[in-house]
């Protein structure tokens, strides 16, 4: 199998003897934005109805054609329709406008010329996942490998903190030590809990925004939220888990949280969800412990002034 050495990145002239057909078209015209943006699905399915049956597509594992591939603006991936400047330098078609379509190497007009050489290179390709290097070992044609890597199993997690737009992102093992360093969130062993929330003025009733903390049971890690938000016009809190792996795993246990007071209590067992569904999904959606304002403060005792509120809960692992 031969592989592509580059000693730099080429331009669509120097590709010509990496394919054999005719790949640039006479007019080389693009007709439009319209057209372009709607052509991405259709110009790759276009480009693979053109590979000639029974050929062999051909791996080229090394950095060079990752590169060759790499858009200089935006330095993701390019597809169809790819955008190249007279001089061969060539781009992806969302970022020709972001240069007002001056090639960001040579300064030329880019103009409407379409790299049908790069693109007939990228179908016959075979790239490794992005996430190779966490565990991920599938290799992809590369115009599905862009769809692959979107529901990776491998990919990173966001930082499930909602109390800032925090953009870390890791596997589980340095997600868990960046939520308690730099989150200083509480990591408890176990999987019963017992929890109280105490807010002692009125102000801090209403301006309560959300807890956190993090539970490690049956060999996994689960993140227990409470959180106040208005339902309507009703203010309420609202409690529920999320699961530190993947929505299949989560399926595997169950939970269930408890609140009450005054000798009146309020249940909710439901099914963990995974930290991939971002925690406003989850509290839109409703999927958890529900608590109206005045029933919590009713819970509370005492005459409304201050929120004491205990919330028991359990994991358990279906079977």
């Amino acid at each position: 199998m031969d592989y592509l050495k580059l000693g730099k990145k080429p331009t669509a002239t120097s590709l010509a003897s990496c394919i054999r057909s005719k790949t640039m078209d006479d007019s080389s015209s693009l007709p439009g934005k319209a057209d372009s943006t709607s052509s991405g699905s259709n110009e790759e399915a276009s480009l693979q109805s053109k590979l000639i049956p029974g050929k062999q597509a051909f791996m080229l594992p090394n950095s060079d054609i990752n590169r060759l591939l790499e858009c200089p603006v935006c330095s993701n991936s390019m597809y169809p329709p790819i955008q190249q400047c007279p001089s061969g330098h060539t781009l992806c078609f969302d970022c020709k406008s972001k240069v007002n379509n001056k090639c960001p190497v040579c300064r030329k007009d880019i103009g409407s010329i379409r790299c049908l050489a790069l693109e007939k290179l990228a179908l016959s390709l075979h790239l490794p996942c992005s996430y190779h290097y966490l565990g991920c070992e599938e290799m992809f044609p590369y115009y599905s490998k862009k769809k692959h890597e979107m529901q990776c199993a491998f990919r990173p997690y966001t930082c499930p903190h909602p109390g800032s737009d925090c953009t870390f992102k890791g596997v589980i093992p340095p997600l868990l030590a960046h939520l308690k360093e730099s989150h200083k969130v509480d990591l408890q062993v176990g999987s019963s809990f017992n929890h109280r929330y105490v807010k002692q003025d009125p102000c801090s009733v209403d301006s309560i925004s959300w807890t956190l903390t993090l539970f490690n049971c049956f060999g996994h890690y689960f993140c227990l939220h409470f959180e106040a938000f208005p339902l309507g016009n009703t203010p309420v809190y609202m409690a529920f888990l999320r699961f530190m792996g993947e929505e299949s795993e989560a399926r595997r246990f169950g939970y269930s949280l408890e609140v009450g007071g005054n000798g009146r209590k309020q249940t909710w067992q439901g099914v963990p969800r995974s930290i991939r569904s971002h925690h406003r999904t989850i509290r839109d959606s409703h999927d958890g412990l529900i608590i109206p304002r005045s029933l919590a403060l009713y819970f509370s005792g005492g005459d409304g002034n201050e929120l004491k509120l205990r919330v028991t809960g359990k994991i358990w692992k279906e079977i």
